[in-house]
């Protein structure tokens, strides 16, 4: 059965043909599962709505992927088997999930700017797409979020907020905000969870949230005691949360005994055995010193991307056991010469399956550079790493509305 085919029997099954709107009613959210009412108030029911699911899942899996939203509308059992990970699995099997890039902007008025970028990437890029959400927080409590990537939904993460964004429909819902609030922490996802440490004056320890319980809980604390890491970013590898660079902050007496010391842990890495729920002992400093800007992890490696002033250098951890690993100087991404003019650059990154890593790079046009010329008033620009080749390759400009954007990879 063809696509137009197969929806256009799936629609005359579901819809009868007088009655084509959904009921938007405070009433209709109280019918049955299965009841489809329409928007003259009128019930009536079709074979298929006594179809199992698994039957149903092969219905919907030969939707075109512009029309599954409207599937959702249909009925709330509709909506449910959608947003079911079976169905999602059933889809990645069937080779109909969609590679895509999200690029997202949060303003303080309540609004999500998302640019969806197909992989491989398209010669043009359509406009941005502006959602709005209720919210009544304070005006930071999305800025520098962190997003985390499970199945098609895309969980941003703020200083006390967390929003669920489904990125097949492009519904927004608030979600349970961490424990403690958090800024400028390192998150990553493993497995079906999303992993949180950093940022937070209060603990020092890593929360685990559970995406199908809508619930955070704490895990253990940083490997050195009272220090709270700001500032920091997130990789996942092997089953390993990884926590890089940022600041310490501790005690007076430990700030002083660090002072002394002239040490600095803006190029460290700690990590976390999620199933163990411990603090491995991992000595790795990323060579070469200067500030962590970003890092996502591929595969069995972790890539870190550190700014030194005047240059970029890019790096590959090769984990070996619990405690040794090597580092590999890889190629930096061409940014241009505003680094060295002390311009203002912003890193996002994330992984494109285990072939590809992107980062979006946004630079303040104000003090020029390759990147700050070309994007129009700085906006952000994507850059895509080939592992295998060792190389990177210049994307698309993103649109004005994405500065200082962070971005996210699903399949959807």
């Amino acid at each position: 059965m063809g696509e137009s085919r197969g929806f256009s029997w799936l629609v005359k099954s579901c819809i009868a043909d007088s009655c084509r709107e959904i009921a938007r009613s405070p009433a209709a959210n109280h019918r049955h599962p299965n009841e489809f009412i329409p928007s003259d108030g009128s019930r009536f029911s079709s074979p298929i709505f006594n179809l199992p699911d698994d039957l149903l899942f092969e219905c919907f899996s030969k939707v075109p992927l512009s029309t599954l939203p409207s599937l959702s509308l249909v009925c709330r059992r509709f909506a449910i088997l959608l947003d079911n990970p079976a169905f999602h699995d059933l889809r990645r099997s069937r080779g109909r999930l969609r590679r895509t890039l999200f690029a997202i902007c949060i303003s303080d008025l309540g609004i999500i700017t998302s640019t969806a970028l197909p992989v491989p990437f398209p010669t043009h890029l359509d406009s941005s797409i502006p959602i709005s959400f209720s919210t009544d927080l304070p005006a930071d409590a999305f800025f520098q979020p962190r997003l985390a990537a499970i199945g098609r939904s895309i969980y941003i993460i703020g200083r006390g907020a967390t929003l669920r964004y489904d990125t097949l429909t492009g519904a927004v819902a608030f979600r349970a905000p961490t424990i403690f609030p958090r800024k400028k922490f390192a998150a990553a996802v493993i497995g079906c969870r999303i992993y949180v440490s950093g940022g937070a004056t209060r603990t020092s320890d890593v929360e685990e949230y559970n995406p199908e319980a809508d619930e955070w809980r704490g895990g253990a604390g940083a490997p050195k005691r009272g220090w709270v890491g700001l500032g920091r970013v997130g990789a996942a590898a092997g089953g390993i949360f990884y926590v890089i660079g940022g600041l310490r902050v501790g005690s007076r007496r430990e700030e002083e005994e660090e002072a002394r010391g002239a040490h600095t842990c803006a190029g460290s890495m700690d990590a976390y055995h999620v199933r163990a729920g411990v603090w491995l002992r991992v000595r790795a400093v990323v060579p070469g010193g200067g500030c962590i800007v970003g890092a996502c992890g591929a595969g069995a490696h972790v890539y870190v991307l550190a700014s030194h002033a005047v240059e970029l250098s890019f790096w590959r951890w090769d984990g070996k056991g619990r405690r040794g690993g090597d580092w590999t100087r890889l190629e930096p991404p061409p940014v241009g010469g505003q680094l060295r003019l002390g311009g203002a650059v912003h890193f996002s990154c994330t992984s494109i399956g285990d072939a590809k890593l992107a980062a979006l790079v946004h630079a303040s046009a104000s003090h020029g550079g390759d990147i700050g010329r070309r994007s129009r008033g700085g906006e952000a620009v994507l850059l895509v790493y080939d592992i295998e080749a060792d190389e990177w390759s210049r994307g698309l400009d993103l649109p004005p509305g994405l500065r200082r954007a962070v971005c996210a990879y699903v399949e959807c």
